[in-house]
């Protein structure tokens, strides 16, 4: 797996505080990515603050875990940004806080025109598939993903 480097901290260190994967957001999830051949892949481990039921992880917090590993497959494989145009989750077993790490997945099931149809899973330590997505993003040329979304060029997701 090779480190993706968020270049969001790097060209907007005092302003960048995406919930998803900002580390400077204390509230967030702090996500950081890898990129594993087609898919794009997180670990992290469920906090008590994330409680939806009873040691069990908010659905919503799930959804927002598919769906930033999605925009993350938009910038990396996509080479562009996007933005959520639908997400359908599954739920597929309850994902309890105590249960260990959780792996997030992404990869690209479709590109027409303008749209990039992103599948996703959150997969349990033992690999059990827990939740799933599919995010349909609108994307941008690259010219509109630099200029409204600051979109910094796919090599600076990578170590120079």
């Amino acid at each position: 797996m090779k480190k993706i480097v968020n270049p969001f901290v790097k060209h907007h260190p005092k302003d960048y505080r995406c919930f998803g994967c900002s580390p400077a957001n204390e509230i967030g999830l702090q996500l950081e990515f890898f990129e594993d051949g087609d898919c794009i892949v997180a670990t992290w481990e469920p906090q008590k603050r994330f409680e939806g039921y009873f040691n069990v992880l908010h659905g919503g917090v799930q959804a927002t875990l598919l769906d930033e590993v999605a925009a993350w497959v938009v910038n990396v494989k996509c080479k562009t940004a996007g933005v959520t145009s639908s997400i359908n989750v599954k739920y597929r077993q309850p994902i309890y806080l105590d249960g260990g790490a959780l792996t997030i997945k992404g990869w690209v099931d479709s590109v027409n025109r303008r749209l990039a149809t992103i599948k996703a899973q959150i997969l349990n330590g033992e690999g059990t598939l827990m939740a799933e997505a599919e995010a349909v993003y609108f994307i941008f040329n690259e010219q509109e993903a630099k200029e409204k979304f600051y979109y910094p060029g796919i090599e600076a997701f990578y170590e120079e």
